[in-house]
């Protein structure tokens, strides 16, 4: 069977080929109202020479993309959670076999890290790992996951105003509960970005290189 094409993958996304094809590659998720350039650069900053594919997330919400519904602020659309979630589970293997990737590294930046911890939790075999910034809890499987030990970032800003100190504490629990091997960071931040979190998240993926 042919591998499928680019144009046939179901999102519209941006794919950069690896320059250090040994490296693993990186599947980034961005923010509300972000698209699928959003994080390259981030990407390519944090591990150069690795294979980025990015993604826009297919909700929009006030014109804003976003890989998810969300009900009110913090109050997720969980059925749609759910099914955004297997319907990137299904965007990835398909980019896989199109691209002849790896198991992928996500970097999750709010809205996109509270997806990819679903994508770990509903779909334990898509990822090798992840980066998470200023994610939350995005659910709680109604089966338990079995994450094998697989490696996760969890940076947090402790001046965070979308994100309450209980849920930033939640994150790292559920997740090491459900097998993952999880390094958990608060650092001197709000919900944006910080080059702290660019410094962190480039030594840890150093690690897996």
């Amino acid at each position: 069977m042919n591998a499928p094409q680019p144009s046939d993958l179901g999102f519209i996304h941006r794919f950069e080929p690896a320059t250090r094809p040994a490296l693993p590659p990186l599947l980034l998720l961005h923010g509300t109202g972000g698209d699928e350039n959003d994080l390259i650069p981030l990407g390519a900053r944090i591990a150069p020479g690795s294979a980025l594919l990015s993604p826009r997330g297919k909700v929009r919400e006030n014109g804003m993309a976003r890989f998810f519904r969300r009900l009110a602020e913090g109050v997720f659309d969980l059925d749609d959670l759910k099914a955004r979630t297997h319907e990137l589970g299904d965007f990835v293997e398909r980019a896989r076999a199109a691209y002849a990737l790896a198991r992928p590294i996500a970097i999750g930046y709010s809205n996109g890290a509270n997806i990819a911890s679903a994508l770990m939790l509903l779909r334990p075999d898509v990822l090798a790992g992840a980066v998470l910034m200023r994610g939350t809890v995005p659910l709680v499987p109604d089966e338990p996951s079995d994450l094998g030990g697989i490696p996760v970032l969890i940076l947090t800003g402790n001046a965070d105003p979308m994100v309450s100190f209980d849920r930033r504490a939640a994150l790292p629990d559920l997740l090491a509960k459900a097998g993952a091997a999880v390094t958990a960071m608060e650092i001197d931040a709000g919900h944006g970005l910080t080059p702290e979190d660019l410094a962190i998240a480039a030594r840890w993926l150093a690690q897996r290189g």
